[in-house]
């Protein structure tokens, strides 16, 4: 295992990126800001990572206490990450590098797509008041199947995971691309529900008027015409091991 290389500074900047300075450490946090998720959760949204590197940077994390790991009880056992409230602190941190970011050039090659999380993420960071004016909207968002409820009212923006009781308007988007091209591509939402890609639902109209609230520095690609699936890799559920947890036991 590689050491963490630490900066002998006293400065807070230092003294913060001790923290979260290595590669990777804050993209961990950033799949972390809308709730707890098993290792193969993590692992899907970050899935250029290295299992090694992603179990590392979560015992660094929890080493340094932004990072706690729990166990979730019945019907569902399983074994979860979260942010410990010094970890939540982060989030103004990401939202500011976030927008800032969002002004630099796309990568080139284009291949990675955006993690649900991290495009989410990207929305509370992106969201223009001055775009919303009087706009007032509760909506039920599902993206491939995780469901987020958003609420715009007086200029502000509210965007975290559940259900609304009682939404104004419904979307759902069969994958994560399809919500980027519609938000950050200018890609017409009449277009997606023709693809059957996408489907809407209540006050469509509030509905076109929230995703025009999102203004891109960098605005992505026009969505080309899907073409042919390519083969699977199994199942997107399966569950990995977490190695956190395979070398605990190793050691026991």
């Amino acid at each position: 295992m590689s050491k963490k290389r630490l900066f002998d500074d006293p400065c807070g900047i230092a003294r913060a990126l001790n923290a979260v300075g290595e590669r990777w450490a804050l993209l961990v946090v950033r799949e972390l800001i809308f709730g707890p998720k098993r290792y193969s959760d993590l692992h899907r949204g970050l899935p250029q990572m290295s299992q090694n590197v992603l179990a590392q940077r979560l015992r660094e994390l929890e080493a340094d206490g932004l990072v706690r790991r729990r166990r979730l009880g019945p019907p569902a056992p399983a074994a979860v990450y979260e942010l410990t409230e010094r970890g939540q602190e982060l989030e103004p941190v990401l939202r500011a590098l976030a927008h800032w970011g969002s002004r630099a050039p796309l990568p080139e090659d284009g291949a990675a797509e955006l993690s649900v999380d991290a495009l989410l993420f990207a929305l509370r960071a992106t969201f223009d008041p001055a775009l919303a004016g009087g706009l007032s909207l509760r909506c039920q968002l599902d993206v491939a199947g995780d469901r987020f409820r958003i609420t715009v009212a007086g200029g502000r923006l509210e965007l975290d995971r559940g259900e609304h009781a009682e939404p104004d308007a419904w979307l759902t988007v069969a994958e994560a691309a399809t919500l980027r091209d519609l938000v950050f591509a200018g890609a017409a939402l009449h277009d997606a529900v023709e693809r059957a890609d996408t489907e809407v639902a209540g006050d469509t109209e509030r509905l076109a008027a929230l995703l025009r609230c999102f203004p891109a520095a960098v605005r992505y690609p026009a969505p080309q015409e899907p073409g042919p699936p390519s083969p699977g890799l199994g199942s997107p559920n399966a569950e990995l091991p977490d190695p956190a947890v395979s070398a605990g036991s190793r050691r026991g």
